[in-house]
């Protein structure tokens, strides 16, 4: 089977490759990239006035399985990220049961063998029951293919037991994923903690909380000369703690979300509950310095954190509604709105962060257009403009602080193995 991509701007961060041409895919894989090139019986998209980039790679999501399939499952949820262009999603375990043996990460795995649209990476839990009491079977899972492990939605309290994951872990050389905020901190807090929450009668979850934790896990990363990556960071404090530990030499990476690069905590003023979100949206002095530390390296991955909730489960008072919203369908969009059109960001480095760069820290070998490797592959119209429509999300989750806003860009065709799973909109598989 041959596809050829014509005539669209090509932009691989990895092959440092920015130009016009075309992209012979055969047999599922890069075949080649040139101009003019010749392809008898080859299927032909011509991506005139678009962008041909790597798969974009969104390595924190969740898709609920197993069991909250009424919020989201495999099916609906890597159909969701084939419509915004993702070719390569990670799945958090705090599903119920809580992924953390190996029999649930195989299982997990047949189930997108059945299920997946696109390429599905499983995430480990770090403790048994995500209880932060005692390692869970990392190693087992590890061979079972896990690619990192976490207590996403926890914060790991026992200071010993992630010392000893982290020191088990670079066995497998497999990074631990830390979901950073110090519980006895923020106890019941739903907002963050600032004037406006003040204002508004609403206990807050203060940035220091998150400041400490990261700077703990630092610490014992260092200490054990291993390997951890900082989820969701949202505050000024933690972007500097990360950018003095790379100077030192420390093993740390981090991620950031779309929401919190370009929403501030102004937006809960309607107690929207799709502005519900764990750790909570900050003041613009704190989406300044995620952008700052995206911009100059000190984060180096975009993420989702896509969490969609049923619908009565958000539809209720602010203060009971669960934390989340679906963000597959919406992030490249946002992102190309708010810091590409804007000016902060170039193409090039977008696609860095949304795909090269996941796949760098998490040792995929993805994230590039190189001849030779999996033909995975997103088009999209850098111009588009669209309006966000919850009635078309393929996703189960439709409370989203970005229903009903215009976006400018959009991916028109996803490219999993060759193969194309989305094309404008539409899933074709």
């Amino acid at each position: 089977m041959k596809l050829m991509i014509r005539n669209g701007r090509v932009i691989d961060p990895v092959q440092q490759i920015d130009k016009i041409t075309d992209v012979l895919i055969e047999d599922g894989k890069i075949a080649k990239i040139g101009s003019r090139i010749a392809a008898k019986d080859a299927e032909v998209f011509d991506a005139t006035g678009l962008v041909i980039a790597p798969g974009l790679i969104d390595m924190h999501i969740h898709l609920r399985e197993p069991g909250q399939e009424a919020k989201e499952d495999v099916g609906s949820g890597t159909r969701a990220a084939a419509a915004g262009g993702f070719t390569t999603v990670a799945c958090m375990p705090n599903t119920r049961p809580v992924v953390d043996a190996a029999i649930l990460v195989n299982g997990l795995k047949e189930r997108v063998r059945q299920e997946g649209v696109v390429k599905v990476e499983v995430i480990g839990a770090l403790s048994k029951g995500q209880e932060g009491k005692e390692l869970a079977e990392i190693g087992d899972m590890a061979e079972c293919g896990a690619v990192a492990f976490s207590d996403d939605g926890h914060y790991v309290a026992n200071a010993k037991l992630l010392l000893n994951g982290l020191d088990y872990l670079r066995t497998f050389d497999k990074i631990i994923i830390s979901h950073a905020e110090e519980d006895s901190l923020v106890e019941d807090g739903i907002m963050n903690e600032s004037l406006h929450s003040a204002m508004l009668g609403m206990k807050g979850r203060p940035t220091v909380a998150e400041d400490i934790a990261v700077a703990r896990d630092i610490l014992l990363a260092e200490y054990a000369d291993a390997k951890i990556h900082i989820a969701h960071i949202s505050t000024k404090g933690a972007v500097e703690l990360v950018r003095q530990a790379k100077k030192r030499g420390v093993k740390v990476t981090a991620e950031v979300t779309p929401h919190h690069l370009t929403l501030t905590d102004d937006v809960v003023n309607n107690f929207d509950t799709s502005t519900k979100v764990n750790p909570p949206l900050r003041t613009a002095e704190h989406v300044q310095a995620m952008v700052e530390g995206l911009k100059d390296g000190t984060i180096d991955a975009i993420v989702t954190d896509h969490s969609p909730h049923a619908f009565e489960e958000k539809d209720r008072e602010y203060r009971f509604a669960p934390s989340g919203f679906p963000g597959l369908e919406t992030a490249l969009g946002v992102i190309l709105t708010s810091l590409y059109h804007s000016g902060k960001f170039s193409l090039p480095e977008i696609i860095e962060k949304m795909s090269s760069n996941p796949a760098k820290v998490f040792n995929l070998n993805r994230g590039s257009l190189e001849v030779g490797k999996v033909a995975d592959v997103v088009i999209f119209d850098p111009e588009l403009e669209w309006a966000v429509d919850d009635k078309k999300f393929y996703t189960r989750g439709t409370h989203c602080p970005f229903v009903g806003k215009t976006l400018k860009g959009k991916a028109v065709a996803t490219i999993v193995n060759g193969k194309i799973v989305m094309k404008n909109g539409q899933i074709t598989c």
